[in-house]
């Protein structure tokens, strides 16, 4: 229902946000958005965190380039994943989805949030990082944030990132 919890969480690198122009080229066109996204997938202890407002735009453009019961499909799917977060109207769907819900990285296509000069105000505001897809798939690397995040030795990924299904 997109209520978050009262308390903001604390921020991590597990917590991600991925931008309404980036979930949607993980559906429609793959490449690196989806490789940045199935990082998250493939791991239970990383969260996917996002607004009701951000899914609504992911899913007007899924609608607008694909069809709207794939649209919905995908809404459907995405819902059991994301961790969902409120904020007020009007804000940015991607950034404050990142400040209400913890999140420290967001992945996004948009130029007017990836361009140096946004990135240095976004940080002088709030702990994040804005990449493109690509940029976070190089840098986004799970063997060396799990002991930092969960504890202990990286065992590898632990889910399908087609299903979220846990690995056998």
């Amino acid at each position: 229902d997109g209520d978050a919890e009262s308390a903001d969480p604390e921020p991590s690198p597990a917590r991600v946000v991925a931008d309404a122009d980036v979930l949607a080229a993980d559906l429609l066109a793959g490449g690196d958005a989806r490789e940045s996204l199935d990082r998250l997938r493939s791991h239970s202890w990383t969260t996917l965190v996002a607004s009701d407002p951000l899914l609504d735009d992911a899913t007007a453009v899924i609608g607008d380039l694909a069809d709207a019961d794939l649209a919905s499909d995908w809404r459907a799917a995405v819902e059991s994943w994301r961790e969902p977060v409120a904020h007020p109207a009007g804000d940015h769907p991607a950034l404050a989805s990142a400040y209400r819900g913890g999140a420290m990285q967001v992945v996004s296509l948009d130029p007017s949030l990836t361009n140096p000069q946004a990135a240095a105000g976004l940080r002088d505001r709030m702990p994040v990082s804005v990449r493109e897809p690509r940029a976070f798939a190089a840098v986004f690397s799970p063997d060396r944030l799990y002991p930092e995040v969960v504890g202990g030795e990286y065992p590898g990924p632990d889910r399908d990132p087609r299903s979220l299904e846990p690995v056998q």
